[in-house]
């Protein structure tokens, strides 16, 4: 028990103000209204400490030491913090995880406190009473948290940081990287795909028959035939037309059938755990249709606080966790809930215990995702929510309800029925007792309920009609976010903190497209892949990642020293990487490595300044011929042309001919509009997927996917809408018409377009400098018109005026006559780069 003096000694002796750093902002703002007086809560905005970005920024010969360095954008944060921390207690209130704990770190160390000193306090729900508790029993910050998220970063920083180069130049692609999560769950998609399409159908039947027993009819599917069954696993026993043919004249033959066997027993179904992260994003993909980044985005607003009647308060606890415990007082708060609202029967006995992953980890600690009160039901909170908050917000109230009741029972019946050689088979299931479903309803995928009649054993049955069904077997599916996630988690590979960036980093470098829900790799997502494979294979190895998941988890348990484990897993990369044949420079033969100007990444000669050999990283790709002569002047050849926005067949003699057309893939469906051109499917801006007709005389639109059906109305194609597929007409005069109004959606894009036209007008003197590169503009010195004189001062400034002083005294001229050459030659070449920019974007439109 605390000794009531002392406590009250040590509380005169503290400063009259505390202050708080939390991460976020909306953090601190909840937490400042539940504090009140006396605190001062502030954010660090995310991590105010990394290494260094153009630099390795850790020492491999002193045991990996980091060189940390306060990030540029959060100089005035920590300047702020230091301010605010004069003269006051300071309590480090980061998230309760690796990342929180390291974040705290940092900040204890720019602030000149000792980490040691008990200054760390974490809540897992921002609600009143638990963040004044936790204010009031701080601890030292847990320095096995912080070495574990640190031997995470150094050491994806000694991968990515000497591999993602080795990617661009390899690729001669820009922002191409690697890493150890995200390379292995590429390699998953891409595998996927290869058995996707390596996959060959298998043709297989199966035989239904109809029954009356007793006045009874029911139907039952054939299971057997002699001492087989028609399906085992994924092997079939009928599989021609031909076969199933004669099984059905068989049966179709036999006289006398029998019900040979009825079984009925009572099935039960457990109420599922409370969510954890990763199941978290498995419901809210499969049920709401949403991207993990998106689940986390909204799951993180409704820990941080929303505004009630009853003040500000966090709706749910934190959402980055691998535990499936549940705190005392929330069991028995949720216990008193359930019979109340529902009941006395969906209540059990004793409280449902689920056994987490890891339950000796100290993510033990952690409880699982749930409401931080039960009382708050959704529909009470509707109204203070936004439309997705409340959707997030209902499905883990529900599940942590239903994870607290009684199981769902059904009963299950199975009837054979037995002639000769031939056996069929009826299962009816019949849901007795809802349980917990009577809060979470049916799972997807949950089978149909089946309900049989009354039948007796051994009672006569006598077949009314056979019906044989051909069936082909399908592909694995492509992984959705679901899937993934659970794939990841299954094998030991990522943590919950790592899902959704992992996801949004294969996204954001165009190594994935998203097809619906599924996640599909791009041809630069196989390629990167089946480098990594041959190159590398321990980066994209998944016993070795999961591996090392395991090892920082000793590392945060303080059973490893994270230097040892950093250099168990960098050596055999360090092997890999010094086998990667170097590209050498064509000029002296030193190796050529991968640099960044203010103009972005190009490719230089180690041996800079003796050799100034430069090469643009992007190569540029010429048009590709298709040998078809152009439709439009009869005279060029139609090439197809990379632009902005993807491929397109133009005219060989452009700008002459300027026929241009689409090579979006097409559906292969008629344009319902104008009958001459076929609609295509094209990517907005934001990935969206869209259809239009591919004839430059054609402006038919439908942001849904088009049907073969025609409209019974007008006979345009019908077009399926959402998730629902539900039916509606492409055309917009038809009254069954599904789509926007166009005519709006016109004047909105309209005023759009016009404020955009404002805006680069007012912006276009400043944006000319800054829109070409010397890489853009060195090929143009030849088109236009140049002197030697102007070519020569172009070439060696490179389009830097700060390298005119030193080109005028190579060329012993005076500066300010090499200066005007500058100016002359750079005005030339921006004004030519600009008419070819705007030419090749009409081409392009």
């Amino acid at each position: 028990m605390t000794n009531r003096p002392y406590l009250l000694h040590i509380l005169s002796r503290m400063p009259d103000s505390t202050l708080i750093v939390v991460e976020s902002p909306a953090k601190a703002k909840s937490i400042q209204k539940m504090l009140g007086a006396g605190y001062e809560v502030r954010a660090s905005k995310g991590h105010v400490a990394d290494l260094p970005e153009r630099e390795l920024g850790v020492d491999i010969q002193a045991d990996f030491t980091p060189q940390y360095e306060v990030k540029k954008d959060k100089q005035p944060v920590v300047n702020e913090l230091k301010r605010a921390a004069r003269g006051k207690r300071v309590l480090i209130a980061t998230d309760p995880d690796r990342e929180g704990e390291a974040i705290g770190w940092h900040v204890a160390r720019l602030l000149g406190l000792d980490p040691q000193t008990p200054l760390r306090v974490e809540f897992h729900e921002i609600t009143p009473k638990v963040v004044r508790a936790a204010v009031q029993n701080p601890r030292p910050i847990d320095l096995s948290l912080v070495d574990a998220q640190q031997a995470r970063r150094v050491l994806d920083r000694l991968v990515g940081y000497q591999l993602s180069p080795v990617l661009s130049m390899e690729f001669r692609r820009r922002a191409l990287s690697a890493g150890r999560v995200q390379s292995v769950a590429l390699r998953l998609l891409v595998e996927r795909e290869q058995e996707i399409e390596a996959f060959v159908p298998q043709e297989y039947w199966s035989i239904e028959g109809l029954f009356e027993s007793e006045g009874q009819q029911f139907k039952a599917m054939l299971y057997s035939v002699g001492q087989e069954r028609v399906q085992s696993g994924e092997k079939f026993l009928i599989t021609t037309e031909q076969q199933a043919q004669d099984i059905v004249q068989q049966a179709k033959a036999l006289q006398n059938y029998r019900i040979s066997s009825i079984e009925r027993r009572e099935r039960r179904r457990n109420a599922p755990p409370p969510f954890i992260t990763s199941t978290l994003q498995q419901a809210a993909s499969s049920q709401l249709g949403w991207t993990a980044s998106r689940t986390m985005r909204v799951a993180q607003k409704l820990y941080e606080g929303v505004d009630l009647p009853e003040g500000t308060v966090g709706l749910i606890t934190y959402m980055r966790t691998d535990s499936t415990r549940v705190s005392q007082e929330a069991l028995a708060e949720v216990r008193e809930f359930i019979p109340n609202h529902f009941g006395p029967a969906y209540l059990p006995e004793k409280p449902n215990f689920f056994a987490s992953k890891k339950a000796a980890n100290a993510q033990g600690a952690h409880e699982a995702i749930r409401p931080t009160s039960t009382q708050r039901t959704p529909d009470a909170l509707r109204k203070h929510l936004s439309e997705e908050e409340y959707k997030l917000y209902k499905l883990i109230w529900q599940r942590f309800v239903a994870s607290q009741m009684t199981p769902a029972i059904f009963d299950q019946t199975t009837v054979n029925i037995g002639g000769q050689d031939l056996v069929f088979r009826a299962v009816g299931s019949v849901l007795k007792f809802d349980g917990y479903l009577r809060v979470y309803g049916r799972e997807e995928g949950d089978a149909a309920e089946n309900q049989l009649p009354p039948l007796q054993e051994n009672a006569l049955a006598r077949l009314l009609e056979v019906t044989p069904e051909q069936h082909f077997t399908e592909p694995p599916p492509r992984y959705t976010d679901a899937s993934l996630v659970k794939t990841l988690e299954e094998m030991g590979i990522g943590r919950p903190s790592t899902y959704a960036p992992t996801i949004d980093t294969l996204e954001r470098r165009g190594y994935l497209e998203r097809a619906g829900k599924s996640l599909k790799p791009t041809p630069l997502g196989r390629e990167v892949t089946g480098y990594l494979v041959k190159s590398f294979p321990d980066v994209v190895a998944y016993d070795f990642t999961a591996q090392l998941e395991s090892r920082l988890d000793e590392i945060e348990e303080g059973k490893a020293a994270w230097p040892k484990v950093v250099r168990e897993f960098y050596e055999p990369f360090l092997k890999d990487f010094a086998k990667v044949p170097q590209k050498l420079c064509p000029k002296c033969g030193r190796p050529m490595e991968l640099k960044v100007s203010r103009f972005g990444q190009f490719l230089g000669c180690t041996g800079y300044p003796e050799c100034k050999h430069t090469e643009r990283l992007e190569l540029k790709k010429e048009p590709e011929p298709l040998g078809e002569a152009c439709p439009a002047c009869q005279v060029g050849q139609l090439v197809r042309r990379h632009g902005r926005y993807g491929s397109f067949i133009s005219c060989s003699r452009y700008p002459e001919c300027k026929y241009t057309r689409d090579e979006a893939p097409s559906t292969g469906i008629e344009c319902p509009k104008c009958h001459a051109g076929e609609v295509v499917q094209k990517t907005s801006k934001r990935g969206k997927p869209y259809f239009r007709c591919n004839s430059p005389a054609c402006d038919f639109l439908s942001f849904d996917p088009l049907l073969p059906d025609k409209c019974p109305l007008c006979g345009w194609n019908e077009v399926a809408k959402g998730r629902s597929g539900k039916r509606a007409c492409s055309n917009p005069g038809c009254e069954r018409y599904g789509g926007p109004d166009l005519k709006t959606l016109g004047q909105r894009g309209s005023k759009s377009s016009a404020k955009t036209t404002r805006k680069a007008k007012g912006k276009a003197k400043s944006n000319t400098k800054s829109g070409a590169t010397w890489a853009d503009l060195e090929p143009l010195i030849s088109k236009v018109g140049l002197t030697s004189e102007q070519a020569e001062v172009a070439r060696r400034t490179q389009g830097q005026q700060k390298q005119v002083a030193a080109v005028a005294k190579a060329l012993n001229q005076p500066e300010e006559a090499v200066l005007k050459l500058f100016r002359q030659a750079m005005f030339k070449l921006r004004m030519e780069y600009g008419k070819a920019r705007k030419e090749a974007e009409t081409v392009g439109a």
